[in-house]
This record gives C-alpha cells, sequence and structure tokens, in this order.
C-alpha cells in the first residue's frame, strides 16, 4: 500500500508536467503555484477538508452504508495502517492526485466534468451500487468546492484540503481496529 503511496506520489503528475509544460508550454514553477503556498490558503484548504472529513465520516455511520459489500472502513482497517501511514498516504493522494486532476486534466476539462471523473475513478459512482453511489454523492459536493477552490485559491488550498479530508477518514478507521 505504502508502494501505491509513492506511485501516487511521483507518477501521477506526470501527465501534467508532460501536457502542460510541453504542449501548453507553463512552467513546472507555474504549475506549482508557489506564490499560493500561503499560511493562510492552506490553512483554509485544511479547515475545509478536515470539516468536511468529518462530516462525511459521520454520514458514513448512517445505517443506509451498513450493508455495503465491502465496507470503506473495512479496506483501510485491512490495511494495517498506523498514524504515520495514515498520514504519509494521505498526503500522497493529496499531492499527486492534485496536481494530476486540478492543475493537469481541470485545465482541459473544467471543475464539474473532472469533478465528477474523480469521485467515478474512485469508485463511488456505481451503477451496480447504489450505496456506493450515495457516498459518491457525499463526496462530489467535497470535490466541487475543492476545485472551484483551486481556482480561487491555488492548487495548495487544494492539496491541503484533500490531505485533512484523507487523514480524518484514514485516522478514524485505523483508531477503530
Amino acid at each position: 500500500m505504502l508502494l501505491l503511496g509513492v506511485v501516487t506520489l511521483v507518477l501521477f503528475p506526470v501527465p501534467t508536467f508532460i501536457y502542460l509544460g510541453w504542449k501548453e508550454n507553463i512552467s513546472v514553477q507555474t504549475i506549482f503555484q508557489f506564490e499560493n503556498a500561503t499560511l493562510l490558503k492552506i490553512g483554509l484548504g485544511l479547515q475545509f477538508g478536515f470539516v468536511y472529513g468529518i462530516l462525511a465520516l459521520l454520514l458514513l455511520k448512517s445505517s443506509v452504508f451498513d450493508k455495503i459489500p465491502t465496507k470503506i472502513e473495512d479496506i483501510v482497517r485491512s490495511m494495517n495502517l498506523n498514524f504515520g501511514d495514515a498520514l504519509f498516504l494521505s498526503f500522497c493522494a493529496g499531492f499527486g492526485e492534485e496536481l494530476l486532476f486540478r492543475s493537469g486534466i481541470q485545465y482541459y476539462l473544467g471543475v464539474p466534468i473532472t469533478s465528477i471523473i474523480f469521485v467515478a475513478i474512485h469508485g463511488y459512482l456505481n451503477p451496480w451500487n447504489w450505496r456506493y453511489s450515495l457516498y459518491g454523492l457525499i463526496v462530489l459536493p467535497f470535490i466541487l468546492i475543492l476545485s472551484y477552490g483551486f481556482i480561487t485559491f491555488g492548487l495548495w488550498f487544494a492539496i491541503a484540503a484533500h490531505f485533512a479530508y484523507d487523514t480524518v477518514l484514514f485516522t478514524s478507521m485505523i483508531k477503530q481496529k
């Protein structure tokens, strides 16, 4: 699982750098938006991700999710993660996926389509399991707001929000072992 985190961290951003750098002639410094890496914007992202993560966690406790064949919590628990692993995987997902989706794919497809693709790729828009799709409908507003937040506050807001959201979910689920 940690290898998957490294792959996400290192390889997911590559298409963004290739397409934006080569095709659009956008510099790596511009893609990284270092000017937006302020404490305020990162702090807003962390707050947003943390609050939405708690909200999603509370909604996941609803009885409607009890009958999901492989509950999300069971998947996370089966990974035998410790707190450090959860932080590492959350960072890898936040960094790698936001560079790929927000900086890359969203540049070409826009917010709504990219957000739907993001949620669908994670398996949360599943026509054969309405409960997974229900969770997808919980996650989709988070991704839409995060995507518009990327436009307003920049990449580091999106990375921080994604990191905080995943951290809340991962750490709460590993604590329940």
